[in-house]
Order: structure tokens, then C-alpha cells, then sequence
């Protein structure tokens, strides 16, 4: 049994691309309390037996039904696992493959069974997570904190980091003549604020080494704009928390990063759809779900926009990419024609973005720029 948070993009490519009958995906909503986990412990019992139900209904054999209540009698009966929820759990099992997926962001309930795993709900998370590192920077403090959509900000440990500007230069004051004698006073002070910087930012290498995560900078001027120049961090936020960090805790840090994210976000959006538009007019990107699904057919797919709430009702040729609309949700186990767009687009390697109807550029379901014309 595999517990994980937030999934990363290879676990959604690999969920993706399983095709198995008698795959179920149950999504439901949790909570880090205790009477939240109760409540969403009763949820997921409830909806493994309406699972095993459809199996049975679906004619999948009984050695695989069997193997999918023994897989989710695991989960129910964990009570470590039960003790640290976030807001959304996701379950997907099918006698095989068992996995589950604790996330930040409220999903409605749902159970289906299907020849694959409903993961559209998933990319919401991953396509703009609330993640980042905040390095708290000041003459008397440095930190390094980390925060995440389904935990609370904590401080990184940070081997060789500098505790404080006066103990790294090593005298009771920075204003002192250096050691050469050739700076003092501001201009000495600045001098040993570059040092400390380019301290602190040798020792972030070995946490920011293989990072995809936002840093973002806590600080005051001059310091602030001194770090900035010496940092080489590819990931560095251009807004920044300013003033003392130091009077502020790491919560209150946490929330003034997620202003600045949901910022960097919105900003992304804005430019996607401002390069969507361009390459509609050169012919190059649609918003029409027919072309669209015929580009994810042949692998065409570069970057895929769709709307996440919106639900269309039908099937994608598995050869010819031609989609058959349904009026209603017949096909239902299909989970419609975005979802087998997105699997499609996913299995190409493709950039996919989970965003609400009113950033979808065209106005539609969804948007794709294309690799060449369909």
C-alpha cells in the first residue's frame, strides 16, 4: 500500500495511462481533525461497497473484486493513516494498483468504476500548487521556511547556513575595520552584508539543488536587493515580502507567500491566454474539442487548457480521434470527453493546465496549442 500527498505529474502520467477493467476512483472530502477523518473513514466504507457492487454488475471477476476489498479494508482499517488528512482524499484501486492522495483543495465526492481512472480532479493540485520556500533574510536571523497546501509552514534545517550577520563576520560590530583595513563603516557594512549573502546562498544549494519549488525572499533593504543580486536560484520569485522578518512568525510569512503566489499563478494564466490568442490567429492553437481530441489522438498536443468543472458527455475514437457526443451521460464510465482528451494529451508528454472556465482562452471547454496542424 502506497500513501501519498500531492501527486506529482509522473504519478498522474503513470495513473493515466493504466487501462483495466474494473478500475475505481472514489474521491471524497476530509478534514485534519479527528471528527473530520471519522466522518470521511464512514464515507470511503460507504463508497467501497457501492464499488464492489458495480464490479459485480460490471461481470469483472470475483478474484479481482475480492482483491479490490482486501485493498480497501487496508485503507479503512489504518488508523495512522486516518490521524493526518488533509482537505480531499483520493482513492484508486483495481486489484493491483492501490494508491491514495491526501489534497489541500475541497473535491466533491464521487465513486466510479471504469477501464480507467477518473484524474482530472488531480490536476487542479499540480497544475498551481501552493508550494514554496521563504528565506527569511536579516542582519540577526536567517530561515529558511517551507510551506505546502496540506501542512503547516515549518523552518527547513540548512546544513552550513549563517545564524547572523555579526556572529559570520566574526566581531561584536559590523562597522568595524576589516580585517585588510581597507572598508569601514556603510561601506564595510555592505560589504560583509554581500559575504553573508553569498554564505547563505552556497549553503540553500543543498536544499534548492533539485528543487522545482518558488523561492521566495523575506526582507529588508539593503539587504534584500544584495541577496537578490548574488542569488542564482532559477526559481526566484521577483516579489518579495518586504520589511523585518524577524516580526513576523512563520504562519504569517506562509500567508503573505500565498498572496504572492496566487499573484505569480494569475500572471501565468494571463499569459497563456494572451499566447493561446496569438496562436489561434496563426493556426496553430484551437479551441474546437474536435480538433482538439484528434490532435491528442496523434500525440499533437504541446499545451492543453482546460476547465476543470465543465463535464462533456461522450466518447474519442481510439483510432481516429473522432468524437461521438452523447446528449446526456450515457458513457458515463467514459468520464466524458475532456478527461479522455486530458489522458490522451498526458500519455504525449504534454503540458496540461486545470483553471476555471473563465480562463480557458476562446471561451470554451478547452484550448490546445498544437505541435503541427490537424
Amino acid at each position: 500500500m502506497e500513501y501519498k500527498d500531492i501527486p506529482t505529474r509522473a504519478d498522474i502520467e503513470r495513473i493515466a495511462a493504466i487501462r483495466e477493467p474494473g478500475s475505481v476512483s472514489i474521491y471524497l472530502r476530509s478534514g485534519p481533525l479527528p471528527a473530520d477523518a471519522d466522518i470521511a473513514r464512514i464515507e470511503l466504507k460507504n463508497h467501497l461497497a457501492q464499488a464492489l457492487r458495480d464490479l459485480e454488475a460490471n461481470k469483472i471477476p470475483k478474484a479481482q473484486i475480492a482483491a479490490v476489498a482486501a485493498e480497501g479494508e487496508v485503507i479503512v482499517e489504518n488508523r495512522d493513516f486516518w490521524r493526518y488528512q488533509s482537505r480531499s482524499l483520493v482513492v484508486f484501486l483495481n486489484g493491483t494498483v492501490s494508491e491514495t492522495f491526501r489534497l489541500p483543495n475541497r473535491l466533491s465526492s464521487s465513486c466510479d468504476v471504469s477501464d480507467r481512472f477518473y484524474i482530472k480532479p488531480l490536476l487542479r493540485t499540480v497544475t498551481f500548487p501552493q508550494s514554496a520556500y521563504i528565506l527569511a533574510l536579516a542582519q540577526n536571523s536567517v530561515r529558511l521556511v517551507k510551506i505546502s497546501p496540506e501542512a503547516p509552514a515549518e523552518v527547513v534545517d540548512v546544513a552550513g547556513m549563517p545564524h547572523d550577520l555579526t556572529s559570520f563576520v566574526g566581531r561584536t560590530t559590523i562597522d568595524d575595520r576589516s580585517s585588510a583595513g581597507r572598508v569601514r563603516g556603510s561601506e564595510g557594512q555592505k560589504v560583509r552584508m554581500l559575504e553573508y549573502s553569498q554564505a547563505i546562498d552556497r549553503a540553500l544549494h543543498s536544499v534548492l539543488a533539485n528543487s522545482t519549488q518558488p523561492l521566495i525572499v523575506a526582507a529588508a533593504e539593503p539587504l534584500l536587493g544584495i541577496y537578490r543580486g548574488v542569488c542564482d536560484y532559477p526559481r526566484l520569485v521577483e516579489a518579495a515580502i518586504t520589511g523585518n522578518p524577524e516580526e513576523r512568525s512563520e504562519e504569517e510569512l506562509a500567508t503573505a507567500a500565498r498572496g504572492i503566489l496566487d499573484q505569480l499563478y494569475a500572471q501565468k494564466i494571463a499569459e497563456l491566454k494572451d499566447d493561446f490568442e496569438a496562436r489561434m490567429a496563426a493556426g496553430t492553437a484551437t479551441g474546437d474539442l474536435s480538433d482538439i481530441a484528434r490532435a491528442a489522438t496523434y500525440g499533437a498536443v504541446e499545451t492543453l487548457i482546460f476547465d476543470i468543472d465543465r463535464r462533456v458527455p461522450g466518447t474519442i475514437d481510439d483510432e481516429t480521434g473522432v468524437i461521438t457526443f452523447a446528449d446526456d451521460d450515457e458513457g458515463e464510465s467514459n468520464y466524458g470527453v475532456i478527461d479522455e482528451i486530458l489522458r490522451r494529451s498526458l500519455t504525449s508528454k504534454a503540458k496540461v493546465f486545470a483553471v476555471r472556465a473563465e480562463d480557458v482562452p476562446g471561451g470554451g471547454a478547452a484550448a490546445a496549442a498544437v505541435r503541427f496542424p490537424i
